[in-house]
């Protein structure tokens, strides 16, 4: 398949690229910079110059492409706004086609809110944080949008060797420093490799049913508590981590540090079941514990 991919040089967009590249796609991928048209041609991918926040400049290229991959967010106060801008002028270049256009785009576990000992999947309501409720918002207009295939990914908490989610723990670790865990470290974060995460994204795009969602998470719950020991274990650092109560989290970093604090478990039954996804990486306590740090440049949908 030919795919669109917004985010090609973020963590997890560099990982779906070469997950994609890896099994035959043709990728052309959003470049915002010189520097970024030029990383994503030596990985293999078609640069298209654009901005996010710009996308009737570039949107008209979904007419020569078989799919969509969104995984692309600043996260920044407008960014419900830019990407409803990003999926409506999608919707509109697409709109002559004369087969729909296949669109994955990325939710997250935030979106069903405090879980407790509840496991979330795709039966379950959202309770999303306020601060991500434009994504409910958004994937409710795209699932809509004349012309559009769409597919919803809720990804877990996404990590790697160099830290993904866990990179405030690993900068910490590394300096010698207190890990900083916001709410308890009783918190159990629903996890998957960056890795595991982009070939769910590549079984969804080849076998995913058009108006379905699929939770991606290879271990439901893993204490906080447990993954900043296994860091500072491989770190050996002697520093104990410290609990830092949610609202001082919030009022330090912004409205999205609640998620973070969020008592979660999920499931992946689904995509297991029907798109035959299996991860490799299924204790990151044991992986984070005994690999050394590798450098995977930034992190995010950007």
């Amino acid at each position: 398949m030919h795919v669109l991919l917004l985010g090609g040089t973020g963590s997890i967009g560099s990982a779906i690229l070469e997950e994609l590249l890896s099994h035959q796609h043709q990728v052309t991928a959003l470049a915002r910079s010189d520097k970024a048209a030029e990383h994503l041609r030596a990985k293999g991918a078609e640069p298209l110059p654009g901005d996010l926040t710009r996308p009737a400049e570039w949107a008209g290229a979904v007419t020569g492409v078989d799919a969509v991959i969104q995984a692309a967010a600043a996260f920044d106060t407008d960014m419900g706004a830019i990407d409803k801008s990003v999926l409506e002028a999608i919707a509109a270049a697409a709109s002559g086609r004369d087969v729909p256009l296949r669109v994955l785009y990325t939710g997250g576990c935030w979106l069903f809110g405090e879980t407790g000992n509840r496991v979330a999947d795709e039966s379950m309501p959202f309770d999303p944080l306020p601060s991500f409720a434009w994504m409910v918002e958004n994937w409710e207009w795209l699932r809509k949008a004349p012309g559009i295939a769409p597919i919803l990914i809720h990804p877990a908490m996404v990590y790697d060797e160099a830290g993904g989610v866990l990179h405030r723990y690993l900068d910490a670790a590394s300096q010698g420093v207190t890990i900083e865990i916001w709410g308890s470290a009783d918190v159990r974060w629903p996890l998957v490799h960056r890795m595991d995460l982009a070939s769910a994204y590549r079984l969804a795009l080849e076998k995913g049913i058009p108006g379905e969602s699929y939770c991606v998470a290879a271990e439901s719950g893993v204490p906080t508590g447990a993954l900043a020991d296994a860091i500072k274990k491989r770190a050996g650092s002697l520093a104990p981590h410290m609990i830092l109560p949610v609202a001082e989290a919030v009022a330090r970093h912004g409205a999205w540090a609640a998620g973070p604090a969020l008592q979660q478990r999920m499931r992946s039954r689904k995509i297991k079941r029907e798109l035959g996804w299996g991860p490799r990486h299924t204790d990151a306590v044991a992986l984070l514990g005994s690999r050394p740090p590798i450098d995977q440049g930034s992190f995010g949908r950007q």
